[in-house]
């Protein structure tokens, strides 16, 4: 389906098809593993799950090509893209040889050494380097941290959900997002440093311990790697050979630091590095924890940054963000997309943990064209299209644990509500087919929770409904109904959100701020309230 206007170049097929020198030193497994990789295969419901590290996020328009080829080769030629920003080719019929994965460490996708391939990806801001408000460019960080994790094969044990993110600071903040280890840039005499962040798993949604310790960027990765190695040196007690990554359940980082506590666990990080922590106080007047160059007010475009058109630091260029349907891209979509970031921009794509992804470095008079043509791959950049904030976790067709087949439930309501209401900004709306909430760990405005509903003596699929904020310790907000069948889902979710846009105490109100001004039973009797108003409308209508 190629796009008019855009002069496609030949596919950048760099997978061959049987035989070739290998990959030095790989010997893949045969058994399956609990945790995705490109080197590991990981049985899932609808098949073999592959996953791609993608550090940053940021990737060139011929890696881009090359998943394309390889979801084609060996899946059935679509990928996800993850909460972390990676890729995920799934549905795998096929073993990926040796050889495909040396060519893959060849232009830079795959990890050196396939044993430390299991571990998170490094996340961080889509927009870094970029950014007009943006403190420091993180991306040379995240590339020299992967380099160093994944040329080091003793970092093998650590846990596969190992995590780390750099933020700058800038308009578009991956802070919030879940990790084990967060640098924050901040401003401090003048100079940019990095604050300190731990996940302590205190709850859910407010994980992060600020430890007071400000950081120079370069020292950041030394503190990474000495904080691996405490994890690794915890580990190893009491046994004589570090547990197996992968084969086994392996804690957390957060259980070490909350078996050792804050202080014990940073003096031993100190003995790993050549000079002592900084220590300021989180109050410290001095300290400007400034997010951007201007006052922060949480509005919608702060909030959306990577939807939508925006200006870059570099004068005379924007980046565009698209929407993709619940993360999910067609091979060819991929192609056609790699060929508009190098006909329009730099040959730069860019991957968010908001499973959507940016395409950066286009000059201003090609902006136009570029939508257009994003148009006509059946994809969207505008952040009030309803799929813009709607994310749904993998469905009962990939995964055992859930309940419903989320991501077509969640293609259908948006698919419903297109011809029946506009939006003027962006409603979070959450798929998850199970309490583990995969696709997505903050609070959404809607959450949509998978259940199994006995209806007249038979199983249907259903959800259970969550709005807004609850108790801190509320997985995701106050249940408003416990059992709504999926065939009574979309009309439901219409009526809520047509009475919160007309019932909004201020234009940009986000539904989940209208839903925490009113009780649930108050929430009950508006939707239902609406209901009745429409049926009586329709009836006139007659």
């Amino acid at each position: 389906m190629p796009t008019p206007g855009v002069s496609y170049r030949r596919s950048y097929y760099l997978l061959p098809a049987s035989h070739g020198e290998g990959v030095a030193g790989v010997s893949l497994p045969s058994h399956f593993v609990s945790c995705p990789g490109l080197f590991y295969r990981t049985s899932a419901r609808d098949g073999i799950l592959s996953r791609i590290r993608i550090p940053g996020g940021i990737l060139t328009s011929q890696q881009f090509s090359v998943m394309a080829d390889l979801a084609d080769k060996f899946g059935i030629g679509y990928v996800n893209i993850t909460n972390r920003a990676n890729l995920q080719i799934r549905e795998i019929r096929t073993e990926i040889p040796t050889e495909v994965l040396g060519v893959l460490q060849k232009i830079g996708i795959a990890s050196a050494i396939p044993e430390v391939d299991h571990l998170r990806n490094i996340m961080g801001s889509p927009t870094a380097g970029i950014d007009p408000y943006e403190l420091i460019d993180t991306q040379p960080l995240i590339r020299e941290l992967d380099n160093s994790i994944t040329t080091h094969p003793e970092l093998a044990p650590l846990s596969p959900k190992f995590s780390v993110a750099f933020d700058g600071s800038g308009s578009v903040s991956v802070g919030d997002r879940l990790n084990d280890i967060i640098f924050t840039a901040v401003m401090f005499n003048t100079k940019v440093y990095f604050r300190l962040k731990l996940n302590f798993g205190a709850s859910l949604f407010e994980p992060f311990i600020d430890t007071g310790i400000l950081l120079q960027p370069e020292e950041s990765l030394e503190v990474v790697i000495a904080s691996a190695k405490v994890y690794l040196q915890h580990l190893a007690v009491g046994t004589k050979n570090k547990i197996p990554n992968r084969k086994s359940r392996q804690p957390r980082l957060k259980e070490i630091l909350n078996h050792l506590g804050i202080e014990k666990f940073l003096q031993e990080v100190e003995r790993y590095l050549p000079y002592p922590l900084r220590r300021v106080s989180p109050t410290r007047g001095d300290v400007q924890m400034r997010q951007w160059e201007y006052d922060v007010v949480e509005n919608v475009s702060h909030r959306y940054q990577h939807i939508g058109v925006h200006p870059q630091r570099q004068k005379g260029l924007s980046y565009i963000g698209v929407v993709l349907p619940v993360g999910r891209l067609e091979s060819w979509q991929m192609r056609q997309l790699a060929n508009l970031a190098e006909t329009y921009g730099s040959g730069t794509i860019r991957l968010t943990p908001w499973q959507n992804l940016l395409i950066s470095d286009i000059p201003q008079q090609k902006i136009s064209s570029i939508q257009s043509h994003i148009e006509n791959l059946g994809l969207h950049w505008s952040v009030t299209n309803i799929r813009s904030a709607l994310v749904a976790c993998a469905g009962n067709t990939g995964c055992a644990s859930s309940a419903t087949d989320t991501k077509s439930h969640a293609l259908a309501l948006a698919e419903y509500l297109d011809g029946r209401m506009t939006l003027d900004q962006p409603v979070k709306i959450h798929f998850t087919g199970c309490q583990k909430s995969c696709a997505q760990k903050s609070r959404s405005d809607i959450t949509l929770l998978g259940t199994t509903i006995i209806q007249e003596g038979e199983s249907v699929e259903g959800y259970k409904v969550y709005v807004g904020d609850a108790d801190i310790n509320e997985q995701f907000g106050r249940e408003v109904y416990s059992w709504v069948p999926f065939a009574e889902l979309r009309q439901l979710v219409e009526r809520m959100l047509q009475t919160y846009i007309g019932k909004r105490a201020i234009p940009n109100e986000s539904f989940g701020e209208f839903a925490n001004r009113y009780t649930i039973a108050d929430l009950q009797r508006l939707f239902e309230k609406r209901e009745m108003r429409v049926e009586r409308l329709g009836a006139n209508d007659k």
